[in-house]
């Protein structure tokens, strides 16, 4: 994978303040080449280092990496959530 759409990919996932969320369709097309697949695998191999968990589905669902601890991270930081646990995209972007 191209390392400046990686490093651009996680620059904008850095921007994401707490308490909010981004979908992988967002930064893609911020990013302006490739879709959210390829945003979501730049996120797997590279998303470590920054807060990963900011970043869900276009449907609210977060990701399933790290055992399940997106869900956790969120609630930490008061992003609100449907009761089903999917995130309410709308107000939290």
């Amino acid at each position: 994978m191209d390392e400046d759409y990686v490093e651009a990919v996680l620059a904008l996932v850095e921007q994401v303040p707490p308490g909010r969320v981004t979908t992988y369709g967002a930064i893609a097309r911020l990013v302006g080449t490739a879709g959210p697949r390829q945003v979501g695998q730049v996120m797997a191999l590279h998303g470590d280092a920054v807060p990963w968990w900011r970043v869900v589905h276009a449907d609210g669902r977060p990701a399933t990496c790290h055992d399940g601890t997106a869900l956790k991270h969120l609630r930490a930081e008061g992003v609100p959530l449907t009761a089903s646990g999917r995130v309410d995209v709308t107000p939290a972007r």
